[in-house]
């Protein structure tokens, strides 16, 4: 099983946009370093998130890192130009020599619906047009195309190509039926983000999608599955609290307050955080434990952890980083291994 970083570049209110950049990197090459296989960074368009354009900062994390997958987490592809998504990914593959991914999700902030003038009316009938256009650019350079949210395209080239064959396109889901039957019809890799309640409420989800995947005459082999969710490890439980605890909740509350979400507190963190919970927090031992649960239930590829959520102090988050690669990883990466191998005969 693969595993990744993903990060929404949370800006707290003690930090420079420029060093939460300077961060951000800071984050992406010692993933690289760790051996971490995928380093993931969300597109928002609201004053509490740095990264609008992911491609941007994809491209330096490119010329800095060696081995790494870089991807969005996600490109708000309904919002945005498939004929510009597909280019500015061309050319982070471009410059990584190979390692640029897109994962495409519909979004789950819609600042960026009327700030592109688009009728959030329009929201899932945007996104299956422009992901239908995604995939026509990345299997011809040269493409005709029309639908009713973009101007058509009668044999338009477009470059540059990136070096991959086809460039991966993931499709991002929180919890909508409608998206994973897509993903699988499409034949195409699923993400399903788990920020609350209990995993296994998602197994029937990602059962859906493999069923459409079957009923769709696919391989099964192109049908990854990947697993996001928040996470932080620590020296010990307690320590793992102590810096990631209140970072979170308190981000969780904000974006709740604008949702009608009841408040969370200690209580709710606990639960969350619990051997059952969605969030992977916790020792070592703990994070390993949740992350072989959540194998057990969903069979996955990819496992991708989001730690520098909220106000998370930069250096706690290096050292999560850290933990993680030397002490989670193994221990997963050997179950899953195990499980996988024949029974002896």
């Amino acid at each position: 099983m693969e595993l990744g970083l993903a990060t929404f570049a949370d800006l707290a209110a003690d930090i420079s946009p420029e060093q939460r950049m300077k961060n951000l990197i800071e984050e992406a090459t010692l993933a690289d370093d760790l051996g971490f296989d995928v380093f993931a960074i969300g597109e928002h368009h609201r004053e509490d998130f740095l990264i609008s354009s992911p491609a941007i900062p994809l491209a330096a994390a490119a010329v800095m890192t060696e081995r790494i997958r870089l991807s969005s987490a996600v490109t708000v592809l309904s919002s945005d130009d498939p004929v510009r998504v597909f280019q500015d990914f061309a050319q982070v593959d471009l410059l990584s020599g190979g390692r640029a991914e897109i994962m495409a999700g519909r979004g789950s902030f819609v600042e960026s619906f009327p700030l592109f003038g688009l009728d959030l009316d329009d929201y899932d009938e945007l996104y299956a047009e422009k992901l239908d256009l995604l995939l026509k650019l990345r299997e011809r350079t040269h493409v005709t195309w029309s639908g009713r949210h973009r101007a058509p395209l009668r044999d338009a080239g477009v470059y540059p190509r990136p070096v991959q064959e086809r460039l991966p396109v993931w499709v991002a889901v929180g919890g909508s039926p409608q998206s994973v039957v897509r993903a699988g019809t499409l034949g195409l890799p699923l993400t399903v983000a788990i920020i609350g309640g209990r995993p296994e409420r998602f197994v029937p989800l990602v059962e859906l999608y493999r069923e459409a995947l079957a009923d769709a005459g696919h391989d099964p082999a192109v049908g990854k599955v990947a697993i996001n969710t928040h996470g932080f490890v620590g020296a010990t439980s307690a320590r793992a609290d102590a810096a990631f605890a209140a970072p979170y909740l308190q981000m969780m509350n904000r974006i709740g307050r604008e949702r009608g979400w009841p408040p969370s507190g200690r209580r709710e963190y606990e639960a969350l955080r619990s051997p059952r919970g969605a969030v992977a927090a916790g020792s070592p031992e703990q994070v390993a434990e949740k992350l072989l649960f959540e194998h057990d239930l969903f069979g996955h590829d990819r496992y991708v952890i989001q730690m520098s959520v909220g106000a998370v102090e930069h250096a706690e988050v290096l050292r999560s980083m850290e933990r993680f690669a030397a002490d989670v990883a193994p221990v997963v990466r050997e179950e899953v291994t195990r499980r996988a191998a024949p029974a002896p005969a």
